[in-house]
């Protein structure tokens, strides 16, 4: 499914250094943000229901009533509310190409020699995530971004693009990108964070038994069909985000369905900043 991205060209890589500062960061991370349930494992999870600014398109003060707020990894974390950091793990984030085809290019998917890319964002190559050696290598890399977040101060992230197996050409299937997942879980909680299951529906209890996936980010699950699949593993857990490409019918609905018991928002597809031409943002 089409999702929004945040732009991020010329990220640095960081230090792999975090395993001597992940007690550090965990605490920093406990001490960041509002609210928030723990789930077990040390780590805070979104509030039930809270309202949640999905602001990718560019950070912006929220509104007083805002109590979650979604973020690039390359902006810092809003002030007293719960943060989540978005992260693109299973496809190169545009602009970071050159710097993947310079580095890592053996991490890159191929199909007959060709670079294996998101139709719908073709500057975005798939991560092959296929064997063990690579998906262990991949970990270091992406998991430099989830030390960032947990430096910045954020509470959570959003690892995009797990379900990038439905257009690997078959070369990849979801045991491939649900045992990365994994080795991101483990890094993530690690540092603190708890760490979303981004959309992959058919997964069913799978991202949360198998991945250890804390809770769920669900895009257009409404118009789909969809959000049950994320509501029965994940409870009240579920941030779920309608967009205006698709009318108003679909939040209405989300709204009568389920408004009173998860996060349901309503965001133009590029989430623009507040004031930006096109900027839409609506809740129940």
């Amino acid at each position: 499914m089409p999702t929004t991205r945040a732009t991020a060209a010329g990220r640095p890589q960081l230090s792999h250094g975090w395993r001597a500062a992940a007690s550090l960061l965990a605490a920093v991370v406990l001490l960041a943000g509002c609210g928030g349930d723990d789930d077990g494992d040390g780590v805070r999870l979104p509030p039930e229901g809270g309202r949640v600014d999905y602001q990718l398109g560019g950070p912006y003060p929220p509104s007083d009533e805002v109590e979650v707020v979604i973020r690039d990894v390359t902006a810092e974390p809003a002030p007293d509310r719960y943060g989540i950091c978005y992260v693109n793990a299973f496809q190169t984030q545009p602009g970071t190409l050159e710097g993947w085809q310079r580095e890592h290019e053996d991490l890159l998917l191929r199909d007959d020699g060709e670079l294996v890319t998101d139709p719908d964002w073709p500057d975005e190559a798939l991560l092959d995530t296929s064997t063990e050696a690579n998906r262990a290598a991949l970990a270091e890399v992406v998991g430099a971004e989830l030390e960032r977040c947990a430096e910045a101060g954020f509470a959570a992230v959003e690892p995009d693009n797990l379900d990038s197996w439905t257009r690997s050409h078959g070369l990849l299937d979801d045991a491939d990108n649900l045992a990365f997942a994994a080795l991101l879980a483990e890094r993530a909680h690690e540092l603190g964070l708890a760490i979303a299951q981004k959309n992959a529906p058919e997964l069913g209890t799978a991202g949360r038994d198998t991945a250890h996936l804390d809770f769920a980010i669900a895009e257009e699950c409404e118009v789909h069909d969809e959000c049950a699949a994320y509501t029965d593993v994940y409870g009240q857990h579920v941030i779920e985000i309608e967009y205006t490409d698709n009318g108003s019918a679909a939040f209405a609905a989300a709204c009568a369905e389920r408004g009173d018991e998860i996060a349901v928002l309503l965001r133009d597809r590029d989430a623009l900043p507040a004031g930006a031409d096109g900027y839409v943002a609506e809740w129940c």
